[in-house]
């Protein structure tokens, strides 16, 4: 078969393309175009690593939510809202950093849990 994407090579079997999620690495297999480098999993591998990942809670589930901007003080708040905290085992005593990570774009991550009273 003909690679989709450059449409020069002829895909080749191949048992040894690496999935990274979260830090781990997953071997898989599936088929590799030795022109352009591309690669096409196959559909059974993709659904046994995704399955994997979620025992191993390193899968979530596709989210992007909108939300408003308060002022406060001399700062901007953000509030999280009760599932999405839930679904991150926020108590709300958590260290976070924040990063820019493009002209629009931040990531906030989770560092650590304090020992605050709450």
């Amino acid at each position: 078969m003909k690679c989709p994407v450059c449409g020069k090579g002829t895909l080749v079997r191949v048992d040894d393309i690496i999935s990274e999620l979260e830090g781990l690495a997953f071997v898989e297999r599936g088929h590799r175009c030795p022109v352009c480098g591309e690669e096409f999993l196959d559909e059974a591998d993709s659904k046994r690593t995704i399955k994997v990942a979620r025992r191993l809670g390193i899968w979530g589930e596709p989210l992007k939510l909108q939300r408003k901007l308060s002022a406060s003080g001399r700062g901007v708040v953000l509030r999280i809202p009760e599932d999405l905290r839930r679904s991150l085992r926020l108590k709300g005593t958590e260290t976070v950093s924040l990063s820019k990570v493009g002209p629009r774009r931040v990531l906030l991550e989770v560092e650590a849990t304090t020992t605050s009273g709450r």
